[in-house]
């Protein structure tokens, strides 16, 4: 099989590549011309196509010849919902359009997020029909899966919304860590918040699994390791104990500090045409629990998680320190 994998020099997109690579699949990583390749350089059967979703001509010429898609590319932060939709919303119609010349035997797995549902009002799991994301990049998300969802009569669709990923080559939760080596207390408020997480090698897992699976066109799927956590429990003592070391004050960042605070730096992105990542909305999203549940996905996938968050942190944390990240 070959295989078109966006975001294949991203987090995720590794794993997925490093996983199709080992099962003896061809993949073809779709990359920036910025992209740091050296981790796909060094796996078997791997071909670097250089171009962006945004751009349709480099999405055509990536996907010519391959049997499925699995795209995992897309912003986590931009300069303005304009950019998220750019890239998040219309890189995946790209796609969808492009492959439709692969149709009907081509599968394509497109992975979204748990913010494009929005979050769980009372700290059950929320419902896969709930469409209320609460920041830009969940919006252009929930956009970007409707789309998939819309061509699901010409092209064999699966929609994946991973929860929280983490693990080995994880720039984003990079800096937590930090914080919890550096005897800080990365919880925010009272740190009650619930959360569900997913290793990142096992959300590849979903992804590959999905490829073939025999499910409906169109269906949608949560991907989480089936263990919500506080934010206190997580990042105040399963992350600390991973690392060794425990806070020396454990009093959570109070919500209205954390504010002020975002009210700056989207301040300091604008005047510099920068995307950062703390803004009014990310912050907002912190007032609320954030949990799904994947019963259905391992059921219809044949999917379980192979790591809770107990040994992914562990995992995680060996990983820094043998790479020097930490």
């Amino acid at each position: 099989m070959k295989v078109l994998v966006t975001g294949g020099s991203g987090f995720l997109g590794s794993h997925v590549a490093e996983i199709l690579s080992g099962e003896g699949h061809d993949v073809v990583a779709l990359v920036r011309k910025t992209s740091n390749t050296k981790f796909l350089k060094t796996l078997e059967r791997v071909t670097l196509a250089e171009g962006a979703v945004e751009d349709r001509a480099s999405v055509e010429r990536a996907i010519e010849g391959v049997d499925a898609i699995v795209h995992s590319a897309g912003l986590v932060k931009a300069r303005d919902e304009g950019e998220f939709r750019k890239v998040n919303t219309q890189g995946t119609v790209n796609l969808l359009e492009a492959a439709k010349s692969l149709a009907p035997k081509a599968r394509f797995v497109h992975v979204s997020t748990l913010e494009a549902c929005g979050p769980s009002l009372d700290g059950r799991p929320v419902p896969a029909d709930q469409e209320r994301p609460l920041t830009a990049y969940g919006r252009s998300k929930l956009a970007a899966e409707q789309e998939c969802i819309a061509r699901k009569d010409e092209l064999h669709t699966v929609v994946l919304r991973p929860a929280a990923i983490y693990g080995p080559r994880d720039v984003e939760i990079l800096e937590a860590f930090r914080a919890v080596r550096r005897r800080q207390y990365p919880v925010i408020g009272d740190g009650s918040m619930l959360g569900c997480y997913v290793f990142g090698p096992d959300c590849a897992r979903a992804c590959v699994l999905a490829i073939n699976a025999d499910v409906p066109s169109g269906s949608v799927y949560f991907v989480d390791d089936g263990r919500p956590m506080t934010m206190r429990e997580a990042w105040g003592e399963v992350v600390p104990s991973a690392v060794g070391k425990s806070a020396i004050v454990k009093l959570g960042v109070p919500l209205g500090l954390l504010s002020v605070a975002s009210v700056g730096v989207e301040a300091y992105g604008k005047l510099r045409g920068k995307a950062v990542m703390l803004t009014r909305e990310k912050v907002n999203m912190l007032r609320h629990h954030w949990v799904c549940a994947s019963d259905k996905t391992r059921e219809d996938l044949g999917w379980s998680p192979e790591v809770d968050l107990v040994e992914g942190a562990k995992r995680t944390m060996r990983w820094y320190e043998d790479h020097g990240w930490l």
